[in-house]
């Protein structure tokens, strides 16, 4: 009898492997368009899948992160400048697509683009902080997707959303986490209602990633700029030092930090072309061992655990 079940397991995990690990029959005419291709994950996404024979439509923010990437690429890659906060660049850049894809429609559409904001206490923080991160990272995906859905539908393609370890599990304040967290709903949502047009939505959810978006110097330096006007009062409450602590806590955790940007395009990879991708996707060491595990348990563990990482204030009681 046991041995009955254990073969029963292996031959579920042999099949299950095996479905993973099936391919879509073409690629070469098949067009995808990706967001935020001046550097990190969306940068190597674009080389990758170009290499491999998509028709990539790379959208950079900056002339010269398009110049870089074309010189790095095919014939067969185009780019598009894009600001995903600026709804007529969107709708433009939307209706050029339209034009260049033509009968065939769009394949896939990575919703990649993002930007970290400011990570700092949330008493230091006013809604302006909160603005950037929720206008690029949620309502510039949303506006993006909106505009490419009627090519998405043509071609019953694919779309991968970029969210975050951030987005099932806070790790600090500021406008990034909230941002992601929307990004899971307005996932959720749109995979259940384009399952009707054969739609996959996938979601991928990096842990910490060395990109020019986790630069501790640069949150370090932006964390100052707010320090330098915050009232007498927190700045009592947190200390002259706090800053310094909180930049040694941040590099004790480098041990955390994935370098290899391409365990997330290999997810990207996977969404486009499997014939049965994934619902989600997590991306990376510290993803799959500590912060989506801990995300499934009671808040109560989530809180001491995150708190024994959080600096110790200098007189909390000075309100």
């Amino acid at each position: 009898m046991l041995f009955g079940v254990l073969a029963l397991l292996i031959l579920c995990a042999f099949l299950w492997n095996y479905k993973g690990q099936l391919k879509i029959a073409d690629i070469t005419d098949k067009y995808i368009f990706i967001t935020g291709c001046d550097s990190g994950f969306g940068n190597l996404a674009a080389r990758t899948f170009d290499k491999k024979g998509f028709r990539v439509i790379a959208a950079c923010l900056t002339e010269s992160g398009s110049t870089a990437l074309k010189a790095e690429t095919s014939e067969r890659l185009h780019t598009v400048l894009l600001d995903v906060t600026d709804p007529e660049n969107v709708k433009k850049t939307a209706q050029w697509v339209k034009n260049h894809v033509g009968e065939k429609g769009l394949w896939g559409l990575i919703n990649n683009a993002g930007v970290l904001g400011v990570l700092a206490p949330t008493d230091w923080l006013t809604v302006a902080d909160y603005r950037e991160p929720i206008e690029v990272n949620l309502f510039g995906l949303i506006d993006v997707t909106l505009n490419m859905l009627p090519l998405l539908k043509k071609a019953r393609g694919r779309i991968v959303n970029v969210s975050s370890i951030g987005g099932r599990l806070a790790f600090g304040g500021g406008g990034y986490t909230p941002s992601k967290y929307g990004v899971e709903g307005f996932n959720d949502c749109l995979r259940r209602d384009m399952k009707v047009f054969g739609i996959h939505v996938s979601c991928i959810e990096p842990g910490f990633f060395k990109t020019e978006l986790s630069d501790p110097i640069k949150a370090t330096e932006k964390k100052l700029a707010i320090w330098k006007h915050l009232s007498p009062d927190i700045k009592e409450q947190y200390g002259e030092g706090y800053i310094e602590k909180s930049l040694d806590k941040l590099k004790s955790t480098t041990t955390w930090v994935n370098l290899d940007l391409s365990l997330v395009v290999e997810c990207m990879d996977h969404a486009l072309t499997s014939l049965f991708p994934k619902t989600r996707y997590a991306a990376g060491k510290d993803a799959k061992t500590f912060w989506i595990p801990l995300s499934h348990m009671p808040a109560v563990l989530q809180d001491f655990l995150l708190l024994k990482e959080k600096v110790e204030l200098a007189n909390p009681k000075a309100v």
